[in-house]
C-alpha cells in the first residue's frame, strides 16, 4: 500500500468512527475564563486544578530578564542553571525525596525512568488503565510488560506469583490519581505488594501532587509512606503546579543512575531557566491549603447535583469528573451543546479511553465559582433529560 493510500484510509476511518480529533485556538491565557473562536467560555477540561496558571506573571517577567528565553544546551552540556537545581532542590525538599531531577515534560520523564530502570529479561506490571506514556516507557525498555486489571490488586498478586523466581527484575508501576476516570489508586497496597516480591514501585502522581497530602504534597505523604516505600516518583509541573516541565523524585543513587542513563533527560534542552526559576513561586502557593479546600467544595457540589439530576458519575473524589456517555458520537453531541451554552466540556473517546466508554471529562478547579458549577450542572441536566 501506497504511504499516502495508508494515510488517507487512517485518516477517514477517524472520521468514520466520529473519533476525529481538532486543536482548538484559545486567544487568552488559561483560566477558568478562555476566550476562543470570538467567544468566551466557562472551562471545565483543563487540568490546572488550583487556579495557578495564570499567577506568578512578574515572577516570570523578572526571570527572564535574569536569565533570557532559552537553556541553550541540554543538563549535561551547558544548560543545568542555578534556577533548575534549585527548583530540583525545592522540589525534592516539598515532596520528601534526597534529590529531584527536572525533565523538560511528564511524557518524557516516564519514559525516560522506565527505560532507563528495565532492561530486556525484566518484567514490568502496569494498571491496565495507566497513562500512554508509561506503557511506551515499558516498550522501550524491551522488558516484558504485563497489565493487571484496573486498580485490581489481587489480580497483580496473581501474575505476581505466577512468575516468582523469574531470571530478571520487577517494576511494578501505576497512576496515583488516573487521569481519565479520576479515581485513586490504593498506593500504600501497592507499596506493600511490591515488598513482598521484592519488586520496584514507581508511581505517577501527575494529577496527585498539589491535591492530595498535607500541603498537596502528593501520594507518598497522603499514604503516610516512606521513601524506602515509595522509591521512585514522578511529578509533574503542568497541572495542579501551573506550568510546565515534570520530574523524578528518589535516592542520590537513583538520580545518580537516570542522569547517566535515561535517555530522555540527556538528549534533550533543558526547560527554560526562567521558567525553573518562576516555579518556585508556584510552589510556594501550592502550599496553601486553602486551596485544596475551595476545590474540595465545588468537587462536593458537582458530585451532589449530578447524582440529584441522575447524571453517569463515575467513583471518583478528584477534580477529574468523568460522566460516562458510551457512544463517541453522543458524546460529541453533549459535548458540542455544552458549547453553544458557554461551556467547555471536552469529550474523551477512543484510542484515549476503551471502546464504548467514551465521556465528558469534567476537570473542577479552585478558581471555579459556586455560580459556575451550578450553571454547568443545570445545562448537564437539561441535555441528559433531552438524550434519555
Amino acid at each position: 500500500m501506497a504511504w499516502n493510500e495508508r494515510i488517507h484510509n487512517a485518516l477517514q476511518t477517524r472520521r468514520d468512527q466520529h473519533l476525529w480529533r481538532q486543536r482548538q485556538t484559545l486567544a487568552s491565557a488559561q483560566g477558568t475564563r478562555v476566550f476562543c473562536d470570538g467567544k468566551e467560555f466557562i472551562n471545565f477540561c483543563s487540568n490546572d486544578y488550583l487556579g495557578l496558571a495564570s499567577t506568578g506573571t512578574d515572577e516570570l517577567s523578572a526571570a527572564a530578564l535574569r536569565w533570557g528565553t532559552g537553556s541553550g544546551a541540554s543538563h549535561l552540556v551547558c544548560g543545568h542553571s542555578q534556577a533548575h537545581h534549585d527548583l530540583e532542590q525545592a522540589l525534592a525538599d516539598y515532596t520528601g525525596y534526597p534529590r529531584a531531577l527536572l525533565f523538560s515534560t511528564g511524557y518524557m520523564a516516564n519514559v525516560g525512568v522506565i527505560s532507563a530502570l528495565a532492561q530486556r529479561g525484566d518484567l514490568i506490571l502496569q494498571d491496565k488503565l495507566n497513562h500512554a506514556s508509561l506503557l511506551d516507557g515499558a516498550q522501550l525498555s524491551r522488558a516484558r510488560m504485563l497489565r493487571y486489571r484496573h486498580t485490581d490488586v489481587g489480580h497483580l498478586n496473581e501474575l505476581l506469583s505466577e512468575r516468582e523466581g523469574h531470571a530478571g527484575e520487577t517494576l511494578i508501576v501505576s497512576d496515583s490519581i488516573f487521569s481519565m476516570d479520576g479515581d485513586l489508586a490504593d498506593v500504600a497496597t501497592l507499596a506493600d505488594v511490591s515488598r513482598q516480591h521484592q519488586a520496584l514501585l514507581m508511581i505517577d502522581d501527575a494529577h496527585g501532587l498539589g491535591i492530595i497530602g498535607p500541603q498537596g504534597q502528593g501520594a507518598r505523604a497522603h499514604f503516610g509512606l516512606s521513601t524506602a516505600d515509595l522509591p521512585v516518583y514522578i511529578g509533574t509541573l503542568g497541572k495542579a503546579f501551573g506550568g510546565y516541565g515534570a520530574f523524578v523524585a528518589g535516592s542520590d543513587d537513583l538520580i545518580d543512575y537516570l542522569i547517566q542513563f535515561a535517555r530522555s533527560y540527556i538528549y534533550t534542552t533543558a526547560m527554560p531557566p526562567a521558567l525553573a526559576d518562576a516555579m518556585q513561586g508556584n510552589l510556594q502557593r501550592m502550599k496553601d491549603d486553602s486551596l485544596r479546600s475551595r476545590l474540595q467544595a465545588r468537587i462536593l457540589q458537582f458530585r451532589q447535583g449530578a447524582q440529584d439530576s441522575g447524571l453517569p458519575l463515575m467513583p471518583s473524589l478528584s477534580p477529574i469528573q468523568p460522566l460516562l456517555i458510551g457512544s463517541s458520537d453522543k458524546a460529541l453531541q453533549l459535548s458540542s451543546r455544552l458549547r453553544e451554552a458557554g461551556l467547555w466540556v471536552s469529550a474523551i473517546r477512543p484510542p484515549t479511553v476503551p471502546q464504548n466508554e467514551a465521556r465528558l471529562r469534567v476537570t473542577l478547579s479552585a478558581a471555579h465559582t459556586a455560580a459556575d458549577v451550578d450553571l454547568l450542572l443545570s445545562v448537564l441536566s437539561d441535555c441528559w433529560q433531552t438524550e434519555s
